[in-house]
């Protein structure tokens, strides 16, 4: 970190105003904070006192070098949130824009006349003094010099994340227009990776910081299509049917066998915020099924496709399944299964890293309950990799390393998000029928699922799915009834524990839990609980108690098992 002097020197050698003395002053500086991202709060007058000499400065006609060695020094200066200051003026924010190839609109010709809440009077002069160059329309993009450019950018990216007021003030010169129009300028080719990249970084932050601003881009500024676009662009896409796409000169070629995007195709991709909808899902669906270079950026692809895909219109997603049946897809009932098996193996993958698994396994595991949910073929393909027919019946329905095993333990997951997402994505495979939903969870599981919806006494479908055969195994049929509900498996005959015992024990012996139930509850150490006839579950009374020591056995009031005659495969 530069020293309280040299710092002076700095200072002294911008109050020049001499361009090469200026220019030797900054390099100096910016070489040797390059890499400084903590400051002293001791050098904090002094360096927004700099701050405002370079944006001053920047307002001058200067050689391309000088640029961007004062743009280099805003970008070191803005990195810091307590020296804001001299960058959040609408004058300062306009000349960054400028140099980033921003227009600002005439719109904000009249903000431009007062400081920002926060400012003085010297702020005000500086505005005053500065409207003409303000004003001034950025030059073509084309013409820019990237490097200059380039800073420019970043500049702007820090302050918006460390600045409300610098927020506010972005929002004031309506900058996304100008990030609109840049948007649309993907074309040219003199443009380098890293501009491109800041300005998908600058419409992130936007978009991200304010909802009016993400609004406009989004009703105004038509950036659905536009976000779309330059997406469809940045990974070189043709359209060889409708809604299925193949990367440009690669058309015969499965998106599994192309070569590995590069790691500037997946961060640009991976900065897009939204496309017209079901353009866009053909889009992911090809960045689904594409690789990256290396296992830990394709991890981190794929998540950000999974991520955006879940936020397409549930009836979109449609899209997934509309490509036609290739020779080396994936294929069930003559539908492309392409994405939903890969959408599968990404979801399995994350449950068995186990990390953070409400922000890694969640956005998959939602996307696919609602693919299964509206897409009668897509539930049944992922039906028959997640619940196939049972032949198992030995074992609890958590134990063992089968993909069914997996979501089941994560039904009793101590996040609730994880645990309901869990069971609400094998209730949709089994068309939310009860019934069939315990045989392939056992009850104990599946009860969190069933008292949150008050199914507990219900057995009917609710969903609206359609109606096929079932298919058993012959080793399901006979155990099927000898399979103890509760833990879903066969378990071994255990003895009678009131065997010998006379009634009048036996009525001593529940009274006697009765008791015990009721200090209990009395102490708030348990509330026992009833089922009620509408599903839920209800507060125990003693009278309740009392009356289940004398009728022990109630009455199944569900209707006879049906799902036998109408679950599919």
């Amino acid at each position: 970190m530069a020293t309280t002097l040299d710092l002076n020197n700095i200072i002294t050698q911008m109050e020049t105003g001499k361009q090469d003395s200026v220019l030797r002053a900054l390099q100096t500086y910016n070489k040797e904070m390059n890499l400084c991202f903590t400051f002293s709060r001791e050098e904090e007058q002094d360096r927004e006192h700099l701050g405002e000499l370079v944006i001053d400065f920047l307002k001058l006609e200067l050689q391309p070098s000088c640029q961007l060695a004062c743009l280099e020094t805003v970008r070191i200066l803005s990195r810091d949130k307590h020296c804001q200051g001299p960058f959040i003026s609408h004058s300062a924010m306009s000349t960054l824009a400028h140099y980033a190839g921003l227009v600002v609109t005439s719109a904000a010709e009249d903000v431009l006349q007062g400081p920002v809440d926060g400012e003085g009077e010297e702020g005000e002069e500086r505005e005053n003094g500065s409207l003409e160059v303000a004003n001034k329309p950025s030059p073509p993009s084309e013409n820019l010099d990237l490097e200059v450019n380039a800073e420019a950018l970043k500049s702007i990216c820090n302050i918006l994340l460390h600045s409300e007021t610098g927020q506010v003030v972005a929002a004031d010169l309506h900058l996304i227009t100008g990030v609109a129009e840049r948007l649309k300028q993907r074309h040219i080719p003199s443009w380098n990776h890293e501009v491109c990249f800041y300005i998908l970084r600058l419409t992130f932050l936007l978009t991200a910081l304010r909802v009016d601003i993400r609004a406009q881009l989004a009703q105004q500024l038509h950036g659905v299509t536009l976000l779309g676009n330059y997406l469809e662009d940045t990974l070189n896409l043709c359209w060889i049917d409708t809604l299925e796409t193949a990367r440009a000169g690669s058309e015969g070629i499965p998106p599994k066998e192309l070569p590995p995007l590069t790691r500037q195709q997946i961060e640009l991709a991976m900065e897009e915020e939204a496309a017209d909808y079901r353009h866009l899902g053909a889009i992911l669906r090809h960045c689904l099924l594409s690789c990256a270079d290396g296992e830990e950026l394709n991890d981190e692809f794929h998540g950000h496709t999974v991520n955006l895909l879940g936020n397409l219109p549930v009836p979109c997603l449609d899209v997934l399944v509309m490509p036609k049946v290739q020779q080396c897809s994936t294929e069930s009932q003559g539908i492309n299964m392409d994405a939903a098996d890969m959408l599968l193996e990404f979801m399995e993958r994350k449950i068995n890293q186990g990390h953070k698994l409400k922000e890694t396994l969640l956005p998959s595991l939602n996307l696919l309950t609602e693919s299964a949910r509206i897409h009668r073929e897509t539930r049944k393909f992922l039906r028959s990799k997640v619940l196939p027919p049972l032949r198992e019946v030995r074992n609890r329905p958590e134990v063992g390393s089968s993909l069914r095993n997996k979501l089941v333990r994560l039904m009793t997951h101590i996040d609730t998000d994880v645990k309901d997402c869990a069971a609400e994505f094998l209730f949709v495979l089994c068309k939310e029928n009860v019934s069939r939903f315990i045989k392939y969870t056992g009850y104990g599981n599946a009860a969190g699922l069933l008292a949150a919806r008050g199914l507990l006494r219900v057995g009917k479908d609710l969903g609206n799915y359609s109606d096929d055969e079932e298919s058993e195994t012959e080793e399901y049929k006979e155990a099927k009834a000898n399979i103890n509900p509760i833990t879903g498996v066969v378990e071994d005959e255990k003895p009678d524990p009131m065997e010998g015992m006379t009634e009048e024990e036996k009525e001593y012996e529940a009274m006697k839990l009765v008791q015990m139930f009721d200090r209990l509850s009395r102490t708030n150490m348990i509330q026992p609980m009833q089922l009620g006839m509408d599903g839920t579950m209800r507060e125990m009374t003693l009278e309740d108690l009392h009356n289940q020591t004398h009728s022990p056995v109630i009455r199944s009031e569900e209707p006879a098992n049906t799902d036998d005659a109408d679950e599919d495969n």
